[in-house]
């Protein structure tokens, strides 16, 4: 074996070593924030043991950490991880790494059904507690039609689905805005609380329905990663030339990206930035091979994810802010820092 093929082998265990480590102590993290909260605090090995069932908790401390607690950690995991990969996709995919899963417009369409069914009071699903959520997955899916449309026309490229995005954005924001020119107080209130992006709205059903739908789309997510390879490489002509059609494969892969993402903020409102920094947080351990960056955005996505909704549940307890603030709060300084050190400027 030469010095090369043995410099290769020793990287990619310590790619997965780093994996394993970020993947333990993410769960360590839940464990922890499940413990934490502005009612009550427990402690590791408490919180642990009445989760594996080992110690007995009592009615209020059962009611706050299953109907509570763990639905909204378990929320913030696969959300987390959903926006990444996402983000991950969709980075690869349109070769931009400025892109998250909010660039196409999908965010916006969600906004302007949640905003039809609280201002409007329009909803096919007469269940008002079910109406936002409605709404916003089917107006981001109108968003997903869309895209599948514009993907059919071969001449399209990257950047067309970049500026769709934006015109969609814009036209979708106007029509929002138009309305809340209209709305009361009460309902420009709900539609703020619901545009910050929150992990206390969906309860243990919601997120395991997320769940599935996310263990359903992996193998898809997965599947595309060597086609994401051949176009990170290089770009639309080498890809051609190995056998992948970079025009089919960036329309099925934008299509994936966008209702995973449909699917997570339906529930949870706006969330940004996941998708956006868990890629480039992956990279930094195991570059830009996505059968690795993958698994590891999902990860980082979690874990970011994660440490905002705690740290907005106990820095200001008993208020809770919401997770979407706790992100740009805490994520955006944090990712500046990351990429100004990977690019050794920082000190």
């Amino acid at each position: 074996m030469d010095a090369l093929s043995k410099k290769h082998i020793v990287n990619a265990q310590k790619q997965m070593s780093w994996v394993l480590l970020l993947s333990a102590f993410t769960l360590i993290v839940s464990v922890v924030a499940i413990g934490l909260g502005s009612s009550q605090n427990l402690d590791f090995f408490t919180t642990l043991k009445i989760l594996f069932g080992i110690e007995s908790a009592g009615e209020l401390e059962a009611a706050i950490i299953w109907e509570l607690r763990f639905p909204r950690i378990l929320m913030a995991i696969v959300g987390g991880a959903t926006l990444a990969i996402a983000g991950s996709l969709m980075q690869g995919s349109l070769g931009n790494p400025l892109v998250s899963p909010l660039t196409l417009g999908v965010a916006s369409g969600a906004a302007l059904g949640a905003a039809l069914a609280i201002i409007l009071d329009f909803s096919i699903v007469s269940n008002s507690n079910l109406a936002i959520v409605f709404n916003a997955f089917l107006f981001s899916l109108i968003v997903v039609a869309i895209i599948i449309q514009l993907g059919n026309y071969r001449s399209v490229s990257a950047e067309s689905y970049i500026l769709v995005g934006i015109a969609i954005t814009f036209i979708a924001g106007a029509i929002v805005s138009t309305m809340q020119y209209f709305a009361t107080d009460a309902q420009l209130s709900q539609l703020a609380h619901w545009s910050f992006g929150s992990l206390s709205r969906p309860t243990l059903v919601n997120t395991l329905w997320v769940s599935v739908a996310l263990v359903g789309l992996l193998p898809f997510a997965f599947q595309k990663a060597w086609d994401l390879n051949t176009l990170a490489l290089g770009g639309d002509d080498f890809a051609i030339s190995t056998g992948v059609d970079p025009v089919k494969t960036r329309k099925h892969i934008l299509i994936l990206s966008a209702f995973m993402t449909s699917t997570v903020i339906a529930f949870t409102g706006l969330i940004g930035f996941v998708g956006l920094a868990a890629p480039h947080m992956g990279r930094l351990i195991v570059g830009n091979d996505y059968r690795k960056l993958i698994p590891c955005s999902a990860i980082f996505g979690a874990l970011l994810m994660l440490f905002a909704d705690t740290v907005g549940r106990i820095a200001f307890a008993p208020i809770v802010l919401p997770v979407g603030i706790m992100l740009s709060v805490i994520g955006g300084p944090f990712f500046m820092y990351l990429l100004l050190k990977n690019r050794g400027l920082g000190h």
